[in-house]
């Protein structure tokens, strides 16, 4: 009696798929880069060409992350263009509010089985928020492992490297007694709380459907694009004064702005200076979620905080001004 044959297609890999989505997103992804990218996406490591002539002390800022449950809203949505750009402005905050210029990024896409339209607007995403945010797309790695994920589900995972001098570091050691918060508008949940709020919203709602609080279906409120910093926090750097940021994620405003402040310091917030979006009051109200929950699980509409001295304020106030950014005064460090 003869054996089965077995190969690795019949286990659920397919190689030539995923040579085939490679080839079909290097033009894509060529796009992000600029002079200091050295090669193309399919070699066994990236190569950047670093220069860091105009720096005194180069510190290189990494972070890596992931989207997190928000993948389960683009799954359900069957909508995966936005959870890469998420990915990248999520990445691009995290190393910017240290002072850092974002150069290249990496990521990593994991799935049971490879769909190429999925696969490519995944990555799609990715290099349109890396063009957006000046940010190199030098590599990455696509797996496919049946067994672990569930036909259509996937996973996303990203690596950012920047750089910053030394004596510019952002870390919160200026910071002193009477400094303000100031806020910056969020666009949404960005990437945080989604457990909670999926548990809260899909026990009363469809994907589609539009809740009387809210002008979009849940599926657009909850999709929403991570905003991006970079531009915001490059030029608030520039003023003296600005003694500290934080990017508000996972844990809420006082959990990650106290990161931030030096020992023997607390923060003292107005959590009413400013108006919440629809979405966060949609979960509260029809998950009866505590209010301590809800701050310590969302941005709540905050997504950047600058702690800033007060007499800096007016220089701030006329740089959000110039850029679009509407700031609110909601508390002080103490």
């Amino acid at each position: 009696m003869s054996k089965k044959s077995f190969s690795y297609k019949d286990s659920g890999v397919d190689i030539k798929a995923g040579e085939e989505l490679v080839d079909s997103i290097k033009d894509v992804v060529k796009e992000t880069h600029n002079k200091n990218v050295l090669t193309n996406i399919g070699g066994f490591g990236a190569l950047f060409n670093a220069d860091f002539s105009s720096y005194d002390e180069p510190v290189l800022v990494s972070s890596v992350d992931g989207v997190g449950t928000k993948l389960i809203v683009a799954f359900k949505a069957g909508k995966y263009d936005t959870v890469g750009q998420d990915l990248v402005n999520h990445c691009v905050n995290d190393i910017a509010v240290c002072g850092a210029t974002p150069l290249f990024f990496l990521d990593y896409f994991s799935t049971g089985k490879l769909e190429q339209e999925v696969g490519y607007n995944v990555i799609k995403g990715f290099s349109k928020a890396c063009k957006e945010n000046g940010v190199a797309l030098i590599g990455g790695e696509t797996a496919e492992m049946p067994d672990i994920y569930q036909k259509g589900e996937f996973d996303l995972a990203g690596t950012i490297v920047g750089v910053v001098d030394k004596s510019k570091l952002i870390d919160g050691s200026k910071i002193q007694k009477g400094d303000k918060l100031i806020g910056f508008k969020s666009n949404g949940l960005h990437t945080n709380g989604y457990s909670l709020a999926r548990s809260v919203l899909f026990s009363e709602y469809e994907i589609n459907d539009i809740p009387g609080k809210l002008d979009c279906s849940v599926a657009e409120e909850l999709l929403k694009v991570h905003k991006s910093y970079l531009s915001l926090i490059t030029e608030l750097k520039l003023i003296d004064g600005v003694n500290g940021f934080s990017h508000i994620t996972g844990g809420g405003i006082i959990g990650n702005t106290k990161r931030v402040v030096p020992d023997g310091l607390s923060i003292e917030m107005n959590w009413d200076t400013w108006e919440r979006p629809a979405i966060f009051d949609l979960i509260q109200e029809t998950g009866n979620v505590d209010e301590e929950d809800m701050r310590q699980t969302f941005n709540l509409g905050i997504g950047l905080i600058a702690v800033v001295n007060p007499d800096s304020l007016n220089k701030l106030k006329s740089v959000s001004e110039k850029l679009g950014e509407e700031m609110f005064e909601i508390g002080s460090v103490k």
